[in-house]
């Protein structure tokens, strides 16, 4: 909700990769400026894990539990199984993108973004809560796959595995989600 607030007049909200390609697949966002945005959200995700990095190191060092560590950094399926993963996170990205944008192109919310803000922002908290149970879960690309990056690349502590058999599940089920919530908006509401 609060990069929405801050950053949502320079990018229109883009914060998500899924939403950005998205938009582009049913045509109401450019093809040429998506590798841009695609650019600055996942330098975004990785920034952002470079702070809880910084604010989780010694929790790291004195920790022996190498899923834990991979879990401040990215998502998993917890049943250990790569289509519940991906199922979970396609609807799951889903769910989201079409509300986000019913809050965005809504008759009532269009005309104060800072509204439609808070109420994505809550319905992000409520697709957290309601699945962190299964994979954690994503719902972005950037979100899983810079920090991911990260983790692999950088002497965290007691790390171990990066776990990249999983990482195309983050990444391509939530495109795959954004596309669905946005044609079935676009069958019910129009664009």
């Amino acid at each position: 909700m609060l990069p929405a607030m801050m950053f949502g007049s320079i990018s229109g909200n883009h914060l998500n990769p899924a939403i950005t390609i998205g938009q582009a697949v049913i045509g109401i966002f450019p093809w040429a400026h998506v590798a841009p945005y695609l650019i600055w959200q996942f330098l975004g995700a990785i920034a952002g894990q470079c702070l809880i990095l910084a604010l989780y190191w010694p929790h790291y060092r004195q920790t022996t539990d190498n899923e834990a560590v991979l879990g401040t950094f990215a998502t998993s399926d917890h049943a250990n199984s790569q289509l519940n993963g991906f199922v979970t996170e396609m609807v799951g990205t889903a769910v989201l993108i079409f509300g986000a944008m019913g809050l965005y192109r809504g008759m009532f919310f269009h005309q104060n973004i800072d509204i439609a803000n808070i109420g994505v922002g809550l319905l992000i908290a409520a697709m957290v809560i309601s699945l962190g149970g299964p994979t954690g879960p994503a719902l972005n690309p950037a979100r899983d796959l810079g920090p991911r990056l990260v983790h692999a690349l950088l002497p965290v502590p007691n790390k171990g595995s990066s776990h990249w058999e999983y990482s195309w599940v983050p990444v391509v089920a939530p495109i795959v989600g954004a596309v669905i919530g946005i044609w079935i908006y676009k069958i019910f509401f129009g664009l």
